[in-house]
């Protein structure tokens, strides 16, 4: 069985911010006040790492605040990328 890393999260994420049409970077760095600031990106998909597990996040705030569109807890990597496979699935198939 081959191992899951999380090189083929990220990938995976980043290909479902292409095919959805939504911004590749979690946050953008501007500077105001020579201060650099962070603004969340809201819709990007990015993965989250906790407890021992990962986690797929879309960013629902302008503050960063998260969903967590394929189940709200952090899981093995296989599963996640199991049910990221699903979620993408789901969205060629709600395109036909």
């Amino acid at each position: 069985m081959k191992r899951i890393t999380q090189g083929m999260l990220e990938n995976k994420a980043d290909y479902l911010n292409r095919i959805m049409g939504r911004p590749e970077a979690a946050y953008t760095e501007t500077i105001e006040d020579g201060k650099k600031r962070y603004k969340a990106n809201i819709g990007n998909y990015h993965i989250s790492y906790a407890y021992g597990g990962a986690c797929l996040h879309e960013t629902a705030t302008e503050g960063g605040g998260v969903r967590c569109p394929v189940g709200n807890y952090h899981r093995p990597k296989r599963e996640l990328l199991e049910a990221m496979d699903n979620f993408i699935e789901g969205v060629f198939e709600a395109r036909k």
